[in-house]
């Protein structure tokens, strides 16, 4: 083995008197940042998983199918595959050469201000910009990885801490009574209660995304003294009652929860879902089943007809059509039932914007946070970690059933008369059915949504009058940024040029509305 030169384990001084370690090179930094942040593992393993899926449909279908239309097809997804891989590399080299560029600009400012000797503290010398990359790959390798992993105690509801009240349960779910994070407010019985519906993809928790840090949208509601439950889906894997779940139970549930929350308050509910969660509590509304249960409805970025999500929509109509099919994204469990595997649904969603989610550019992305002129914190904010770690850690797997009735509302548009191309318990829902029954409805959406795109969300409008809110960012905002009482587009307050109300107020003026009416 050889000897490490002891002159590399001596600390640089540099510019800002600020001592640094340079026993590991550059190339071992670079190693380490591969060998420590998950973006490559992020995008490998669904695709090792999704490999493995299609080999062995693939291999029943090579029995059965005829072996002249296989090749057609397989040609066809080797084309879309060719214009997937087209589209990352140019972006791949696109986003480095934009990186390089940056750092060859800033190299040479920092040469120039070195042998200047220029000693002000607003230049960036050759030493000190050496010092700031260093300092942001160690950051990356190191204290972002850490950061995720603490942000964990702070991110999510920790139902287990027993700081929110169980009311009730069934095979399939759990109901939670929200308990307000402000020490100085408690729960008014009497005010209308809301309900809200998790989405099925996302998972709960991204719902109470950092409540001690004001940053809930569960906890938003609850600090206004409004009662608050919140439906939570039990595990999948240890629990078969979910795992074989469908939406007429998804609908059956939220009837028992509901009867048991009007029966406490006294008052029908408000109820309120979020992205795929929204999307359901339509549905379980327009199947009849809530009637005389719920007077009111609340959408965040819920997507009411996918057909109009031109983004997924467009990957979707790319596949071949014998590959547009959930057998490739289907799990078998050691008991036999088979469930929707929520990775790769996942995984969907990036290669739909595979632009922005290959490896290399969602490392340039991280590195953009950090290293960046002037940067003296070099720390990792609590935001940015529980926001990792909800992208790390919440892939959840999802009934077959649930994917499949997502699926299809993927699959064929609203119909011009409001009905819907899905079916509850044999029947058909249609959108006109809100407004025969006086339910009051708010659309939330995001105006900068590529996941659920703003004329997915607004779709009922074309068949009847809904009000809506418009809040700038993307599909998580309303549910992190904007869920902060004291953010530009608080979810208590009216904002923006036509003055729409966020969510927690149009609730809190819906039950003085339906109070003044008593």
């Amino acid at each position: 083995m050889k000897k490490v030169n002891k002159k590399r384990r001596k600390s640089l001084k540099l510019s800002h008197g600020k001592p640094f370690s340079l026993v590991r090179s550059p190339g071992v930094l670079g190693l380490e940042i591969f060998n420590n942040l998950t973006h490559y593992k992020d995008f490998s393993k669904p695709f090792f998983t999704a490999s493995r899926y299609f080999n062995s449909v693939e291999y029943w279908r090579s029995i059965n199918s005829n072996p002249f239309e296989r090749f057609i097809s397989l040609s066809q997804l080797f084309g879309m595959n060719t214009d997937l891989l087209r589209r990352g590399l140019f972006s791949t080299f696109q986003n480095v050469g934009d990186y390089f560029r940056k750092d060859m600009t800033d190299m040479i400012h920092g040469l120039i201000n070195t042998f200047q000797f220029n000693n002000s503290k607003d230049v960036e010398t050759f030493q000190a910009l050496i010092y700031r990359k260093f300092k942001t790959f160690e950051l990356l390798t190191q204290a972002l990885p850490q950061a995720v992993l603490d942000s964990e105690k702070e991110f999510g509801f920790h139902f287990e801490r027993c700081n929110n009240k169980k009311i009730a349960e069934t095979v399939r779910f759990k109901l939670y009574r929200i308990t307000p994070t402000d020490k100085g407010v408690k729960t008014d019985p009497t005010k209308k209660p809301v309900l809200i519906i998790p989405p099925y993809v996302l998972g709960a928790n991204i719902l109470a995304f950092l409540p001690n840090q004001n940053k809930s949208y569960v906890h938003s509601f609850a600090n206004k003294g409004i009662p608050t439950y919140i439906r939570i889906q039990k595990d999948i894997i240890d629990n078969e009652p979910v795992q074989l779940m469908t939406p007429e139970d998804d609908t059956n549930d939220t009837v028992v929860f509901c009867e048991k929350i009007k029966k406490i308050h006294g008052k029908q509910v408000t109820l309120n879902g979020y992205c795929q969660g929204g999307f359901f509590a339509v549905c379980n509304i327009l199947s009849g089943k809530l009637d005389g249960l719920v007077d009111t409805l609340i959408t965040n970025v819920a997507p009411m007809d996918g057909t109009k999500n031109k983004g997924l929509k467009g990957f979707l109509n790319n596949l071949p059509t014998v590959y547009n099919n959930l057998s490739y994204g289907t799990k078998t469990l050691p008991n036999g039932n088979k469930i929707a595997d929520g990775e790769i649904m996942s995984w969907i969603y990036k290669l739909n914007s595979i632009e922005n989610e290959t490896p290399i550019v969602s490392l340039l992305k991280k590195v953009a946070m950090f290293d960046f002129k002037g940067n003296k914190d070099c720390s990792v904010n609590l935001t940015y970690a529980a926001l990792n770690y909800w992208l790390s850690h919440e892939k959840t797997d999802l009934p077959l059933e649930i994917t499949r009735f997502s699926y299809d509302s993927f699959s064929k548009s609203v119909e011009q008369n409001g009905e819907l191309p899905v079916r509850l318990f044999g029947e058909h829902l249609n959108f006109k059915r809100i407004s025969e029954k006086n339910i009051k409805w708010m659309i939330c959406y995001g105006e900068n949504d590529d996941l659920v795109e703003k004329s997915s969300a607004l779709a009922p409008l074309d068949h009847i009058p809904v009000e809506t809110t418009s809040f700038p960012k993307g599909h998580v905002a309303i549910a992190t940024s904007w869920s902060d009482p004291d953010s530009k587009y608080a979810l208590d307050k009216r904002f923006g040029k036509r003055k729409g109300r966020g969510p927690v107020l149009f609730h809190m003026e819906r039950d003085e509305e339906l109070y003044k009416k008593q």
